[in-house]
């Protein structure tokens, strides 16, 4: 019989030990393995035009807006029903992208490499808030910030990323995740803390390798002004450290969760390459003024890599603030995390919670504890309207559903313990 203590312990050791660094840019079409022309990648698991939601629609209509492979939105739309676009999920291609999560070639992306293994994961830079891309946003403000961050964000970082990793001074992501905890951040929703840190770690390079101030004061003021920068670096991070865990022979240990605003899916470690998927939950949200609950569309991204890791909502005990943005209590944050502890093979040795007397954060999900205690993961989330091109409509908490889990813990089950 299979010793699934031992390979979960396999897979928990593989992800701690990893060392994700911040090592160059690049555009994705060029650096993403296996990304073809007429492609556009996607958060969550597989899924064809007719049964996306309305905001993974609408950011795929604002990407190929955005690379010029059609000039209305109407167009755009009648391509891709038409099947002349190839989409394929961001995890397929060791991507990952937050709330619709769709990469489009021309979009550069950030490359991370854990340098344990020697694997390399990919995200794009992130927007900030409001109508963007990611929650479905497709007007022109939205495709004029995007085309700046091609023109002007992406040339000034990718200049002082190229100068610190050349002086031997890559940034640990790794390193800055653990200071966040500790000011405040879960990582997920909140990374206040976090792109203060990254900001001031990679400032010094920027200042170096500029030759344009007037760009350099933008891109600074427009880091300055997104709280939430730091969140796709750490989704990449996460990527890149949890993905050698995968593939262990009767290992239960979860390395993928995601959604597409239709389906949510999960893939765990020792069951291949199969997504075990249920419909997406609608999340608990604080919503923005003049939004209403059936504004919402149920759950989407691939942000669910941060708890995947072992932070966001299971380490929210570390980030009492985090309520005024996703609505609740200070002592529900807590409580969530300490749930988490019952359904995750261990402790984090290095990302702990300073409110819990230092204790690591609840690392990696177990689909059979998941299976046999009713508990499912939490996440924390943004929320984005059902209908394509609004945007952001608020955030908040959402429980995974189970029975995602409880289909891998049987499929598990029969592959490994059946008589």
């Amino acid at each position: 019989m299979v010793d699934v203590d031992n390979a979960n312990k396999e897979a928990l050791e593989r992800v701690l030990s990893a060392r994700p660094m911040l090592v160059g840019m690049g555009k994705a079409g060029e650096v993403i393995p296996e990304m073809g022309e007429r492609m556009l990648l996607h958060a969550g698991p597989p899924i064809e035009w007719e049964r996306m939601s309305g905001p993974l629609k609408g950011a795929i209509i604002g990407a190929m807006l955005y690379e010029g492979w059609a000039s209305t939105p109407e167009e755009a739309e009648k391509m891709a029903s038409k099947g002349e676009i190839e989409f394929d999920p961001c995890h397929h291609h060791h991507a990952v992208g937050p709330m619709a999560g769709v990469i489009s070639p021309s979009m550069p992306v950030f490359i991370v490499e854990n340098k344990t293994f020697n694997n390399k994961a990919y995200v794009t830079q992130n927007e900030g808030l409001g109508k963007v891309l990611r929650y479905g946003a497709y007007s022109q403000e939205v495709i004029d910030r995007l085309r700046w961050m091609e023109k002007v964000l992406y040339p000034v970082l990718n200049a002082g990323i190229k100068r610190a990793y050349d002086s031997d001074n890559a940034i640990d992501l790794k390193n800055l995740i653990a200071q966040a905890l500790h000011m405040g951040d879960e990582l997920h929703n909140r990374n206040k803390a976090a792109t203060s840190l990254f900001l001031r770690t990679i400032f010094p390079y920027l200042v170096e390798s500029s030759n344009d101030n007037k760009a350099l004061v933008e891109v600074v003021r427009f880091l300055d002004s997104n709280d939430h920068f730091f969140l796709n670096l750490g989704m990449a991070a996460a990527k890149a450290s949890v993905e050698p865990a995968h593939g262990i022979e009767g290992s239960s240990y979860v390395t993928i969760m995601a959604r597409n605003g239709t389906d949510f899916g999960i893939k765990v470690s020792g069951l291949g390459d199969e997504w075990f998927t249920a419909p997406a939950a609608v999340p608990k949200v604080l919503l923005f003024p003049g939004f209403k609950p059936e504004d919402v569309n149920p759950d989407i991204g691939d942000s669910a890599i941060m708890e995947t890791l072992g932070v966001g909502a299971f380490a929210l005990a570390a980030a009492p603030a985090i309520v005024q943005f996703i609505g609740g209590t200070p002592q529900d944050a807590v409580n969530y995390t300490l749930e988490m502890y019952e359904i995750t093979v261990s402790e984090n040795n290095m990302f702990n919670i300073p409110y819990l007397n230092f204790r690591g954060t609840p690392t990696g999900i177990d689909v059979l504890k998941v299976a046999e205690t009713g508990i499912s993961p939490v996440l924390d989330t943004g929320v984005a309207h059902r209908q394509p091109g609004v945007g952001q409509v608020g955030a908040g908490i959402v429980r995974t559903p189970i029975e995602a889990f409880v289909k891998a813990a049987e499929n598990y089950v029969e592959k490994y313990l059946a008589e």
